[in-house]
C-alpha cells in the first residue's frame, strides 16, 4: 500500500480548475490563486491575446510532436493560446500545461522555457523522447514536473535540478541510465520520483537530508548500501521505497530516526545481518516490507506492536524466530520463507545451515522505549 503525497492547498486548488477546464472541453480558463483565495477568469473564445512569447513556445513544440492520435493539437490555432486545449491561463499567461494521457509521440523543444509564468508541466502517458532541454532552468515559475510514463533516455537530466522553486519532480518509467546526482537530495523539493527506470550507482551519501517527503528509487539497479546519513536529518519522510535494486549491507541504525515515516520497502534487494532494534520506533509504520533479502537473527520484539503498522513482510530471507508478540498476528503479516523454529512454510534446513551475511556486523542500538525518545531527541538537522 503506497498512499499518494498530499500537496498544499494551492495545488488542490490548481487540480480543481484543471478538472474545470478538462470539463469545459476546447475553452481555456484562467487560474489566479494570491492571499484572497482563487479566481477564474476567461480565457478562450473572444478573451485575452496571449503573448507572442507563448505562441511563438506552442507552436514550436507542435512542430516537434509527429504523432496526435486523439486529435488534441487541433485546437492549436491561432494566437488566443488559451484556447488551446490543455493549456490553462491566468489572464494571457500560460500557468499550466496539462497533457497527462494524450498518448502524443515528439520531442520537448528548448523554447518552453519562455513560459515564464508556467508553474504545472504535466506530460505522463505520452511517447515524449529525447533530452530535456537545458533551457528549462530558466523556468523560474515551475513547481510541479511530471514527466512520467513516457520515453526519456540518456543521462539524469540535470536541468531539472536547477529550476529555482521546483517542488514535485516525477521521471518514473522512462529509461533514464546512469547516476543518481548528489544535488539533487540538497534540492528543496517535497517528492523525488525516480523508480522504473534504469539508474546505476550508489545512492547518493547525503540522500538522509533530503527535505522530501516521498522518495522512490524502485525497481533501478542501484547498488552499494543504503546511506549512513538515511534518517539522521530526522527529516519528514513519509514513504521510502528502495525495492528491486541491487542493495547490499546493513540496514542503517538511524532508519528509527524517521518518526514520521508510514512506508518502508527494501524487498528484493540483498541486505544482510539483522533488522536493527531502532525500527521498533518507527511509531507512525503502516508498511514495512523487507522480503527477498538475505536478513538473519530475530525479528525486534517490538516491531509486531507497532501501533499503526499494517502490513508486515519479513517473506525469504533467513530469520531464525521472533517475538511473542509476532506469533499472535494472523494477518497482514508474512513469515514464509525464513528459519523459523514451528512457523508452516520455512526454508528447508540445509538452506538455513549456512546464511548469507551471517557474519555481517551491524552496529546495534537496544530500542527501549526511553533510547527512542533519545534517538529522535538527537536529530541533526544540518546538511553535510
Amino acid at each position: 500500500m503506497v498512499r499518494k503525497k498530499k500537496k498544499g492547498n494551492n495545488f488542490k486548488l490548481l487540480t480543481l480548475f484543471l478538472f474545470l477546464g478538462t470539463c469545459l472541453g476546447d475553452y481555456g480558463i484562467g487560474v489566479g490563486i494570491g492571499d484572497g483565495g482563487a479566481w477564474v477568469g476567461g480565457g478562450g473564445g473572444g478573451g485575452k491575446q496571449q503573448t507572442n512569447a507563448a505562441y511563438s513556445a506552442l507552436q514550436s513544440w507542435k512542430s516537434a510532436i509527429t504523432e496526435d492520435p486523439s486529435g488534441v493539437l487541433k485546437t492549436w490555432v491561432g494566437e488566443d493560446v488559451c484556447s488551446y486545449k490543455g493549456i490553462f491561463c491566468s489572464g494571457s499567461s500560460v500557468i499550466a500545461v496539462d497533457l497527462n494521457k494524450a498518448n502524443l509521440k515528439g520531442n520537448i523543444v528548448k523554447d518552453l522555457s519562455l513560459l515564464s509564468d508556467l508553474t504545472i508541466l504535466h506530460l505522463n502517458s505520452n511517447r515524449f523522447s529525447g533530452p530535456i532541454p537545458v533551457s528549462f532552468r530558466a523556468l523560474e515559475s515551475l513547481q510541479e514536473l511530471d514527466l512520467s510514463n513516457n520515453r526519456f533516455s540518456g543521462s539524469f537530466p540535470q536541468a531539472t535540478i536547477y529550476i529555482p522553486n521546483l517542488i514535485y519532480l516525477d521521471l518514473r518509467f522512462n529509461s533514464f541510465t546512469g547516476s543518481v546526482p548528489e544535488n539533487l537530495f540538497n534540492k528543496q523539493l517535497d517528492a523525488i520520483l525516480l523508480n522504473n527506470n534504469q539508474f546505476t550507482g550508489e545512492i547518493p551519501r547525503n540522500l538522509g537530508y533530503s527535505s522530501a517527503s516521498v522518495i522512490n528509487l524502485a525497481n533501478n539497479k542501484l547498488s552499494g548500501e543504503i546511506p549512513t546519513s538515511f534518517g539522521i536529518s530526522g527529516s519528514r519522510l513519509k514513504e521510502v521505497l528502495f525495492l528491486n535494486n541491487q542493495l547490499t549491507g546493513c540496514i542503517p541504525e538511524s532508519v528509527g530516526m524517521f518518526s514520521e515515516i508510514e512506508v518502508f520497502d527494501v524487498s528484493f534487494n540483498s541486505l544482510m545481518g539483522h533488522v536493527p532494534d531502532t525500527i521498533s520506533c518507527l511509531s507512525e509504520i503502516e508498511v514495512l516490507n523487507f522480503a527477498h533479502n538475505k536478513l538473519s537473527g530475530d525479528l525486534p520484539d517490538l516491531v509486531c506492536s507497532l501501533r499503526n503498522l499494517i502490513n508486515l513482510t519479513v517473506a525469504f530471507n533467513f530469520f531464525s524466530g521472533f517475538s511473542s508478540e509476532c506469533s499472535r498476528v494472523s494477518s497482514g503479516f508474512d513469515f514464509t520463507g525464513n528459519c523459523i523454529p514451528g512457523v508452516g512454510y520455512q526454508r528447508p534446513r540445509p538452506d538455513c545451515s549456512v546464511i548469507a551475511g551471517g557474519a555481517l556486523s551491524c552496529l546495534r542500538i537496544p530500542a527501549q522505549p526511553l533510547t527512542c525518545a533519545a534517538i529522535l531527541g538527537s536529530k541533526v538537522t544540518s546538511s553535510p
